[in-house]
């Protein structure tokens, strides 16, 4: 497949993720093909593997009304009410309906063979789905196994989109230039060949996941530098919300290893926050202690870390009720602790927060939906439907992206036909850089981290005028270099990938400065 210069699909998705499998598996039954394009060497890296604690479901005395009241609760309520509604409405029934009928996920049971749930941050109702601290791993596993055996599904690993081929913009025609913007396919990077070739569809879906890699520190893998955003943006979408960048507070610091997440599902169940002097401290910030929101639990570790001048605080398991096998119900983190001599039944963790979720993104209709740019769509973490306002309900993404991916999928099959009339010959072939000059990775990753140094430090949990301008002036500066280096050199991975973090940075870093008021995610010292 990848010797051809093009190809044509119905649908083409970019991500892999359960945003992306879920418009793919539910096009395809109805009878579209589809492509599903993945830079990763499989469909298993992505922020939907990450994902340890759970996903919403329906649990005892839960209502579609405690549900909207939590979301808006946590999202400070400037959440977008048609997506709360459309979340409500469907999410919990989709949830059962898709993957434990259809897919068959298996969700850990009770004793009497019903679907087990749990407690997270900010949930008046115990409903949170889970398969002990690997949930996202056994929905990306069966997402994965469905699409690999879809008759109607194409999938191609290591390909890389790097720009959307998009009309007027792209297109040979001169009356095109009367006609409405629309997307007829992307330009897809084949990695390990090197070249680009054009993919043609008629519908294209952004699905690639968020921005932590943007971060210094994060929970996200290290593909996760919002290639998607970046496209659309380029292309013209407006990306709104992007200020909201939700920190998950605890997780792993130790000098041996990389930092990894300590799912909230632990605080769930029952782990304590503590700081170095073993004081339990988060009943000074906020009622709710460890089961507070999200933005305020990482924020107290900050300031408590701060006040102390210390590097890290604790999470401490042993205040976990007995009745609860700690090592059964996280074996996925008990395993990875253990090497580092930490027991996860009774030894204190060290933590710190880290970049964790985007609540903003691709601005899409309730439909998801690209506006003004036709057949353009962007779902999960790549799309901002508005659901999560100004801070994200734990829980609420993994079915954020199968309500939207689902939605995407039946808009695109009720759309009608397939339009045929696109004549590939209109749209040019990639032009391809022409220089012997090859990519230095040393330049590369110095200005990843540069990006990362100054996301972190300046646009993090805690943010100033000062620190936003600095970020926006050092920003400014890097990507004059960045372009240049990009127009001299070679299409590959790693340098679309530093110049689609250092775009998403910028948005990010001048929504920040622009936004004066401190709400939710987003908070302002100043």
């Amino acid at each position: 497949m990848t010797s051809e210069s093009r190809i044509r699909c119905d649908v083409l998705v970019v991500g892999g993720g359960i945003a992306g499998a879920s418009t793919a598996i539910q096009a395809a039954d109805a009878g579209l093909d589809v492509l599903v394009v993945t830079k990763e060497d499989d469909l298993f890296e992505t922020n939907t593997r990450w994902a340890q604690g759970g996903i919403i479901g329906t649990g005892p005395g839960d209502t579609k009304d405690l549900l909207r009241a939590d979301i808006l609760r946590a999202g400070c309520d400037i959440n977008n009410r048609a997506a709360v509604e459309v979340f409500c409405d469907e999410g919990p029934a989709r949830v059962d309906a898709f993957l434990v009928e259809r897919l068959k996920v298996p969700f850990n049971r009770d004793g009497r063979g019903r679907i087990a749930v749990t407690a997270e941050a900010a949930h008046s109702r115990r409903r949170i789905y889970y398969k002990e601290d690997r949930t996202g791993l056994a929905i990306q596993e069966a997402c994965e196994h469905t699409m690999r055996r879809h008759r109607r599904i194409r999938v191609l690993k290591r390909h890389m989109a790097v720009d959307l081929i998009t009309s007027p913009h792209h297109d040979r025609r001169p009356t095109a230039a009367y006609e409405p913007s629309r997307t007829v396919g992307a330009y897809v990077l084949a990695i390990d060949a090197g070249r680009v070739i054009r993919v043609f569809a008629n519908h294209v879906v952004l699905a690639t996941g968020g921005v932590g890699h943007i971060f210094l520190r994060t929970s996200n893998p290290v593909g996760a530098t919002g290639d998607g955003i970046a496209m659309a943006y380029r292309a013209g979408a407006r990306c709104v919300n992007m200020e909201y960048v939700q920190f998950h507070p605890t997780t792993l610091h130790h000098a041996a290893a990389p930092g990894f997440l300590m799912t909230e599902a632990l605080r769930g169940e029952g782990a304590a926050l503590v700081n170095l002097r073993g004081e339990r401290f988060m009943k000074r910030y906020h009622k709710d202690g460890e089961l507070a929101p999200r933005d305020v639990v990482a924020r107290s570790i900050y300031e408590e870390i701060g006040a102390h001048k210390e590097d890290f605080v604790h999470l401490d398991p042993s205040t976990i009720p007995s009745k609860i096998d700690v090592r059964k119900r996280f074996r996925g983190i008990a395993d990875k602790l253990a090497p580092l001599g930490i027991d996860i039944t009774r030894d204190k963790i060290p933590v710190v927060p880290a970049a964790h979720y985007s609540c903003g993104g691709v601005l899409t209709d309730i439909d998801g939906a690209v506006d003004g740019i036709a057949g353009l769509y962007a779902v999960g973490e790549t799309a901002c439907t508005g659901l999560h306002g100004a801070n994200r309900l734990a829980s609420t993404s993994l079915v954020e992206g199968l309500v939207w991916g689902s939605r995407v999928a039946r808009h695109i099959v009720e759309g009608g036909e397939v339009d045929r009339r696109i004549r590939m010959s209109d749209f040019p072939a990639w032009r391809a850089v022409r220089s012997r000059e090859k990519l230095d990775p040393l330049l590369v990753s110095q200005d990843l981290l540069n990006i990362r140094a100054t996301m972190w430090n300046y646009v993090g949990i805690v943010r100033t005028r000062k620190r936003l301008e600095r970020a926006r002036s050092d920003l400014g500066y890097l990507s004059h270099r960045v372009e240049k280096f990009y127009r001299e050199i070679p299409v590959q991975r790693d340098l679309l990938e530093l110049r689609n973090a250092l775009i998403v940075a910028r948005v990010i870093a001048q929504a920040a400065a622009s936004n004066t008021h401190s709400i939710g995610c987003h908070f302002r010292s100043d």
